[in-house]
Order: C-alpha cells, then structure tokens, then sequence
C-alpha cells in the first residue's frame, strides 16, 4: 500500500499478528493518527462498547482498508479458487 491509501479515521484490519501487544490478524482498528508525514498511522482497536483496548502505531504493510460502498450492479461475481 502506498501512503496516499491509508487516511485518517479508516477502517483498517491488521494483515499480520503484532502478539507483543495482542493484537492478531483481523483485528479491526480506526485511524486515529498520521505519524511521519503518512509513512505510519496510529491505530486504535476498541471493544463492543467503544473502550479503547490498544492504541499503536503501525506501517502500512501491517494493515489494509476496509471498505464499505456498495459494489457496482454491473460487476459479476466470479468464483476463486486455490
């Protein structure tokens, strides 16, 4: 991911396992921070009830957007397989 992807207040998933703070792959956060001019963000993870569990800065191969917006009626579903 470039830095241009990632901005403030998205919704980010971890891509990889950070075990020294608990956190593991597919773990959702928001973008609370910009650190380093967009070569790392702070990302906060909260529970249920909104209460912030961990807050930690991350680069943006740790993480990928999550997106929201309905896909296009024109796209056709294609099936993947390994």
């Amino acid at each position: 991911m470039t830095k241009n992807t990632i901005k403030l207040l998205d919704v980010v998933a971890l891509i990889v396992d950070i075990p020294e703070y608990n956190l593991w792959r597919g773990q959702v956060g928001t973008v609370v921070e910009l650190l380093a001019d967009g070569a790392a963000f702070e990302v906060e993870f909260s529970d249920r009830n909104g209460r912030t569990y961990e807050s930690v800065g991350l680069h943006p191969e740790q993480i990928m957007v999550l997106y929201f917006e309905r896909s296009s009626p024109d796209i056709k579903p294609e099936m993947v397989t390994a």
